[in-house]
């Protein structure tokens, strides 16, 4: 269980750097550049050698940063710097200016993530005395991407990067929400848009047209099918809050009037698999009956299709309490116990890489892309002991 904290109250320079980030607009649609450049250049100041990664654009970076120049493996410190929107949700208060109440501190990415990554940065000026008094005798790494809450699409560049350039750290600590609980498992995401094409007809001659909307519910059932299947013989792992695999339909639209068969319809589709689950297998199961569906379409209208595509995925991850990473990060968290969580990160793709991954932060995933986020300040001291922590320890595990 996560030990009462009672140690110092959140720093004041943290504190500010916190609401610096905070005060920058890094919704996904737009440019994160303002923060990362801002954040680089603060980094500079204190020696880092820094890598910009940039999207196809060129409107958006990550950042990756070093602090030390041994040779040694050192530890990543990484989150993501995109938040989601807070269009249509009811605030209290500006949601990009850090607003203090009742012990908690409210503004959007206050926890999903820019609580923590305010602390790391904060911290930077202690990581150097530390190396350059070789009290520290490994490199301190930053990795912040843009575009995680759009399917960790930014961090993949930054990967790719580091294992061109032959950089291989010894270990990540990715700082998502988890009140602090080292978290070792999550399940892989993965969305699939469907787009079904049939052809148009009046309500009165049905049998002339493809009804695509008719022909998307039944993948749609189809597709549920599977998700009550995994439900009931998929084998547990009660780590998680649902300890199965899951597929659920969250977006379809389709038709122009109700008098006409209609020729469009589309729909998107997430999949939630545990970390050994198979994703290819279930999507393929899946291409499987559109494709029968398809040809009993094209019976009627040899144009008519469905186009299935794999939109995004996020690599599920799977560590072990035993690990080496883990073990560290329970004893500089003063955390007995470890978790699971069902929403995606970065750690998965960090691991794949090769990267011993661990997932720790400030803040409860509960409050995240809500109205009123907040993280509360006593989760933040938390974080801001744990890094004090490395001082003392170092970053390798033994």
């Amino acid at each position: 269980m996560t030990a009462e904290f009672r140690g110092a109250p959140l720093s004041a320079s943290a504190r500010t750097m916190i609401e610096r980030l905070i005060a920058f607009n890094t919704v996904s649609r737009d440019s994160n550049l303002g923060l990362i450049e801002w954040v680089r250049d603060y980094l500079h100041g204190h020696g880092a050698k820094t890598r910009l990664t940039y999207d196809a654009t060129g409107k958006k970076a990550n950042l990756f940063a070093t602090l030390g120049e041994s040779s040694k493996p050192g530890l990543i410190l990484s989150g993501h710097t995109d938040v989601v929107p807070v269009d249509g949700q009811n605030w209290d208060t500006d949601p990009f200016v850090a607003t203090e109440r009742d012990g908690k501190l409210y503004a959007r990415g206050s926890a999903d993530m820019k609580g923590f990554i305010g602390i790391i940065l904060d911290q930077a000026p202690k990581f150097v005395e530390a190396l350059n008094s070789n009290r520290l005798d490994a490199p301190l790494h930053y990795a912040l991407s843009y575009d995680e809450e759009v399917g960790c699409l930014g961090v993949r560049g930054l990967i790719k990067d580091l294992q061109e350039q032959g950089i291989r750290p010894a270990g990540c600590v990715v700082g998502e929400p988890t009140s602090m609980q080292p978290i070792i498992a999550h399940k892989g995401t993965h969305r699939f848009r469907c787009a079904v094409h049939g052809r148009e007809a009046h309500s009165s001659y049905v049998t002339y047209g493809v009804n695509a909307i008719e022909y998307a519910a039944r993948l749609v059932v189809y597709i549920r099918q599977i998700a009550d299947r995994l439900a009931q013989i998929e084998k547990r792992d009660y780590g998680f809050t649902v300890p199965y695999s899951t597929l659920s339909t969250g977006l379809i639209r389709g038709g122009i009037a109700a008098n006409v068969v209609p020729k469009d319809c589309e729909f998107s589709f997430d999949m939630r698999t545990l970390p050994n689950a198979s994703a290819d297998a279930l999507y393929q199961e899946i291409r499987g009956y559109a494709e029968v569906l398809a040809r009993e379409m094209q019976a009627v209208d040899p144009e008519s299709r469905i186009d299935l595509v794999y939109a995004s995925q996020t690599v599920g991850l799977a560590a072990a309490e035993t690990d080496a990473i883990v073990q560290w990060a329970m004893q500089l968290s003063n955390n007995s116990t470890v978790g699971k969580v069902s929403y995606g990160t970065e750690a998965g793709l960090f691991q794949q890489m090769g990267v011993p991954s661990v997932i720790c932060g400030p803040g409860d995933i509960a409050e995240a892309h809500r109205p009123n986020e907040f993280v509360a300040l006593d989760q933040l001291a938390q974080c801001e002991a744990f890094m004090n922590r490395i001082l003392e320890t170092g970053y390798a595990p033994s």
